[in-house]
């Protein structure tokens, strides 16, 4: 399983790349969002008061560790709570204390993902409840298949084998299970991301689980290439050097009120959440130098049929 990074921008581009329109609406669908939401709100109303974390929780009898934390997403906010907060914040309109009071009901709910959430990383669970309400998902892959487009077989080859060290069978089961119930949630509902993923060659040659089951694994790829809404490039090795060596994904949601995300994932580096409006910039420019430098559509669904023929 691989540690994560989340970087939030302060830019929306929702129909880039020509991406499929998709109905604004103001209600998060799951606790991630609504969470997400909810602290960007608070965090904006403490600095338009002047209030630092330091004064914020002293003038709240808090420790400064519940501020921080609840900014950072990473606890909930008791409705007795959150009204105290907006008290002190100056926040009165009632139209927008009534929203922030129903964001943080829907923060405080359990998901799907809630009995799996302590075996994974903090990141990584944030990054799955993000990309359930993307409308857009860019990946970056230079190693293995993205996971939410793995076969059985490939999964259950690659979890032990991109993991700091062997899990136990366990994890490796939690790990496989959350990874289906993320592909059937985002490639079979009708309001599905629009998915552009650029893999680079060396994904191709990299044999994970015998030479069956890569076979079975670019089969699926070809078919999966075939969707309207998912288009996949192959970054090839004649395109000459390439210095990306980490694999990201580039969120996009359909709200105006959700900045748009970046997931970086690393096999060893601590999980952290970085807040830097230049992030996003700059990995869509690398998304798009990589694009540019990638086979269109159709040549890499070729390229990668004259692969699965080798391993056939």
């Amino acid at each position: 399983m691989y540690t994560t990074h989340l970087i939030k921008s302060k830019e929306l581009e929702a129909s880039r790349r020509g991406a499929c329109q998709v109905p604004m609406s103001s209600q998060a669908k799951g606790p991630t969002v609504a969470r997400r939401r909810l602290r960007i709100a608070l965090r904006a109303a403490r600095e338009e008061s002047g209030l630092t974390q330091e004064q914020a929780a002293e003038l709240l009898e808090w420790s400064l560790s519940k501020v921080i934390r609840i900014e950072a997403g990473t606890v909930g906010i008791s409705s007795t709570d959150l009204r105290a907060t907006l008290q002190l914040y100056n926040v009165g309109n009632p139209a927008e204390v009534h929203r922030l009071l129903a964001l943080a009901r829907i923060a405080r709910q359990r998901d799907w993902l809630a009995p799996y959430k302590e075996h994974l990383p903090t990141a990584y669970a944030a990054y799955i409840g993000l990309e359930r309400e993307a409308s857009a998902l860019y990946f970056y892959q230079p190693m293995i298949v993205p996971g939410i487009m793995q076969t059985d077989a490939y999964a259950t080859a690659v979890i032990p084998s991109t993991a700091p060290s062997v899990p136990p069978e366990e994890l490796s089961q939690i790990s496989k299970r959350v990874r289906f119930e993320r592909q059937r949630d985002l490639l079979n509902r009708p309001d599905a991301p629009v998915i552009d993923a650029i893999l680079d060659e060396s994904v191709l040659h990299r044999v994970f689980g015998g030479e069956e089951t890569m076979h079975e694994q670019l089969l699926h790829l070809i078919a999966l290439g075939d969707s309207p809404r998912i288009t996949l490039r192959v970054l090839p090795f004649g395109a000459g050097i390439n210095t990306v060596s980490g694999p990201f994904v580039v969120l996009e949601f359909p709200d105006q009120s959700d900045t748009d995300a970046v997931y970086l994932e690393n096999a060893v580096a601590t999980s952290h959440v970085l807040d830097r409006a230049d992030g996003i910039t700059k990995h869509r420019q690398v998304f798009d130098r990589l694009s540019a430098a990638a086979l269109s559509p159709a040549e890499s669904l070729a390229y990668i049929a004259s692969f699965a023929g080798r391993y056939n």
